[in-house]
């Protein structure tokens, strides 16, 4: 089954400025049916699921173009892209340790004024 931009506007989430969009930076090429109007393949919905999986983990634009080029590329391409995706994880865990950290922190602050809640004490923290 294919599908016109509205509809797979639609199905994805994305406005059709922004499937145009990536288009013009070749990070989706739709077919063209005979009046030269865009159709999207499920192949298509699977990608741009991909695409917005790797923007919402934050892989920038210009990763994701190079990787859409390798893929485009077929698959003498899968070691690189393979590799890409590593680092991208990497990058990921990183920020994901980061983020833990500050958690335990807000969760030492937290447990803190909950003491001094608890005690009816003065706040004495210094740090807000």
């Amino acid at each position: 089954m294919d599908y016109s931009i509205g509809e797979f506007s639609k199905l994805t989430g994305l406005g059709i400025h922004t499937l145009r969009y990536y288009e013009h930076e070749k990070l989706i090429i739709p077919s063209r049916d005979a009046g030269n109007r865009r159709r999207y393949s499920e192949k298509d919905i699977a990608w741009i699921a991909f695409i917005k999986r790797l923007k919402a983990t934050g892989m920038p634009i210009k990763e994701i173009q190079k990787y859409a080029q390798l893929r485009a590329k077929g698959d003498a391409t899968l070691s690189l892209r393979m590799e890409m995706l590593m680092r991208h994880r990497q990058a990921l865990n990183e920020q994901i340790r980061q983020l833990q950290e500050h958690e335990a922190r807000l969760d030492e602050k937290i447990a803190f004024y909950q003491r001094q809640l608890d005690e009816g004490g003065p706040f004495t923290d210094g740090a807000g």
